[in-house]
């Protein structure tokens, strides 16, 4: 960050940080006020998992943007467009158009045919041990996946607001946003998550809408001019070429295997949501198919508006901040989005400062959102899939089940919290892009498969799973994302050999070839019976939970 622009963000932190403490811990009180009531009113397993199924379309819709629209989204793409133009923007289309797979394949079917988890699903028709351990495996590692960015954005946020700039200060608040998770989920279930998300999605569509009418009021409502002085003031505008900016090419069209990485972003994007397991399960907390497919709608709608707006907060951080300020308070550009807050509330006046305590203070609730639903996903998975069926083989309780729910909500947490310190200086949009290849790699083919295949079995859901997760995490590992860079996980040490940032590429069409090579090399057959039954129940609803 330049000097001046430092000195005043430092200035306006300091004055007023009362207010941004006062703001944060108001949202983090009325939240766990919110987790407590719902907590009351969780009796059963069906309340734990699914919020007892209440939930009207509308607001499951408002609570699924809620989920979706996370940090990756609010500080990521903010950063992203900010640095990259064009090319930044690509991740709002592609997290958009990826919910037309969700709505024309997905929502329906799966509501119909499960009861609390994907595992309900592929089991019902296979071998409910090996297909359940393989889908509760599944869900952990997406969900850890993508936790790690809500954890890195957690820190960035927090530390520009607090001035924390050691390490082992950005290590304790990432602690603390997992102890709030752990709390959120243990305490208030589907029901406290689902309502927080719901309160989220306001504060996040207001917050959004404010900073983009005063950044849109800075240039007369004139769209053109804002691409203009921000297409002007970034790096490639500064060298004579203001053009490439805003036209595609500048991140991903370098050279060919730039051009192949976008390829593989790509597909991981839009294919990714429908196999987000936070994303899943929110559709077993509506009463009726009609009222999921009503909750993607909403959701559509809600989420397109959203990332219609990231327009002006990217390029009005790069036109009003710049990319020098954006990069030197962050590298990878997380902080566009507050920064930008504070330059249109005014950088040396008091509602510079406070419009820079809002918008963060809708930022951290966003983050809280988010890993509380992940964390819901990933403890259910183990608990019903895992725990019940799996280790109990079916003779659990719905007390034991809750309560294994619980503890493994803890587990999860603690496993977050060490991974997202190792992640706190990367771009969240790019770590989010990650957990959408991996759910792409590993449950999209089998989801697919097995509602809309009679052939698939048991052996190609696991060839599937297991070959879709590992194979995706294995080339993750040795990307550049991990190491052989300076905005790497591990930056001192290079044993990156495979050139993609994002592994969509190569592991979701192998996901989807080991699960038809699986079953079509297994001596059991398929069961037709059970299909035909899986068939009718996700068609039509007869039958349904």
């Amino acid at each position: 960050m330049s000097p001046a622009l430092h000195l005043a963000a430092s200035n306006a932190t300091t004055e007023h940080r009362p207010l941004i403490i006062t703001l944060f811990a108001a949202f983090v009180v009325a939240t766990l006020f919110i987790t407590v009531w719902a907590g009351r009113q969780t009796k059963d397993a069906a309340d734990f998992y699914a919020g007892g199924r209440q939930f009207t379309g509308f607001q499951n819709g408002l609570a699924i943007s809620g989920d979706y629209m996370s940090a990756a989204s609010f500080l990521g793409i903010a950063g992203a467009i900010a640095l990259y133009g064009y090319d930044g923007f690509l991740y709002s289309i592609g997290f958009l158009v990826a919910w037309l797979v969700a709505l024309l394949l997905v929502a329906e079917p799966l509501r119909n045919s499960g009861r609390y988890t994907m595992g309900d699903v592929l089991a019902y028709r296979m071998r409910q041990r090996p297909v359940r351990t393989a889908a509760g495996a599944s869900t952990i590692v997406v969900s850890i996946f993508y936790l790690l960015a809500q954890m890195a954005g957690a820190g960035v946020l927090v530390s520009l607001l607090l001035g924390i700039t050691s390490d082992g200060g950005k290590i304790a608040i990432v602690a603390l946003v997992g102890l709030l998770m752990i709390v959120y989920v243990t305490i208030g279930g589907m029901k406290g998550t689902t309502w927080v998300q719901m309160v989220k999605a306001v504060l996040l569509i207001a917050g959004t809408l404010l900073i983009t009418f005063l950044v849109l009021w800075k240039f007369n409502f004139n769209i053109s001019e804002l691409l203009g002085e921000a297409a002007a003031k970034s790096e490639v505008g500064q060298k004579g070429n203001a053009d490439a900016f805003l036209e595609p090419g500048l991140k991903y069209g370098i050279d060919g295997m730039t051009k192949l990485d976008f390829l593989s972003l790509g597909i991981a994007l839009v294919l990714g949501t429908a196999g987000l397991p936070h994303i899943l399960i929110r559709f077993y907390t509506v009463p009726t198919a009609k009222a999921a497919r009503k909750s993607v709608n909403w959701a559509i709608g809600i989420i397109g508006a959203f990332y219609l707006m990231t327009i002006a907060l990217g390029f009005g951080a790069a036109a009003l901040v710049g990319p020098a300020e954006i990069k030197a308070s962050n590298p990878a550009g997380n902080t566009a989005a507050p920064l930008l807050a504070l330059h249109v509330g005014g950088v040396d006046s008091a509602g510079g400062a406070i419009l820079l305590a809002v918008i963060s203070a809708v930022a951290f609730a966003t983050i809280l959102a988010v890993v509380a639903g992940l964390t819901l996903a990933s403890s259910s998975s183990f608990a019903h899939d895992i725990y019940a069926n799996v280790i109990r083989r079916g003779q659990a309780t719905e007390k034991e089940e809750v309560r294994a729910a619980r503890w493994a909500t803890v587990l999860i947490g603690i496993v977050s919290i060490a991974l997202g310190a190792l992640a706190r200086d990367l771009n969240v949009a790019g770590l989010v892009a990650l957990a959408f290849a991996v759910a792409a790699s590993a449950n999209l083919p089998t989801i697919l498969y097995s509602l809309f295949w009679k052939r698939f079995t048991t052996q190609g859901a696991l060839w599937s799973i297991y070959g879709g997760l590992a194979s995706s995490v294995f080339l993750v590992l040795f990307s550049p994302v991990v190491s052989g860079g300076p905005s790497a996980m591990f930056p001192s040490v290079d044993f990156a050999w495979f050139p993609l940032s994002n592994p969509g590429l190569i592991s979701i069409p192998l996901g989807f070839v080991l699960g038809w090579l699986g079953s079509i090399l297994t001596k059991e057959g398929p069961d037709a019976g059970k299909y035909a039954e899986l068939e009718v129940k996700s068609l039509t609803g007869i039958g349904a939970h």
